[in-house]
């Protein structure tokens, strides 16, 4: 009888032992190796409209110059990014279109911050937006020869 009766408390007791010791690991694990941070890519949309008489090299320029501080300040803001994307969308009259599209690590932005470099630029956009040369009424009058 007494031998039953020991068996009987011993299941038990291993079952806490067990658990005690498990939940004991597990607290030992968390404490020392939290969870890993989770990185992501930070996508940012800028919309930019022409000033009047802007040429497109000069609105590209402008483009450029924003997607640089957009990227810039997406690392600078958060460590876990490791990846931005900038899209700037021009808007020149009532035409809207894509001008480029940065995307680009973080490891690859510190070692060359050049946005040419990483951006992807839409070919056709000067089109779609019609920049065109100036028309005859902005040239300035052409002076008639001397008869």
């Amino acid at each position: 009888m007494i031998q039953s009766i020991a068996r009987k408390q011993i299941a038990p007791l291993g079952l806490w032992v067990l658990f005690g010791c498990t939940s004991i690991s597990w607290l030992i694990t968390a404490a020392i190796a939290p969870e890993m941070a989770q990185a992501y890519t930070a996508r940012v949309e800028v919309s930019l409209i022409s000033q009047p008489d802007e040429s497109y090299a000069n609105f590209l320029r402008r483009a450029e110059a924003i997607a640089r501080a957009a990227a810039q300040r997406s690392f600078d803001g958060d460590i876990l990014v490791t990846d931005v994307a900038v899209t700037i969308i021009g808007q020149h009259n009532s035409a809207i279109a894509p001008i480029l599209l940065l995307d680009v690590s973080r490891q690859n932005w510190k070692r060359r911050p050049i946005v040419s470099f990483w951006a992807t630029y839409f070919p056709g956009t000067q089109s779609l937006l019609d920049f065109s040369q100036p028309s005859e009424s902005n040239q300035p009058p052409e002076s008639e020869p001397n008869q």
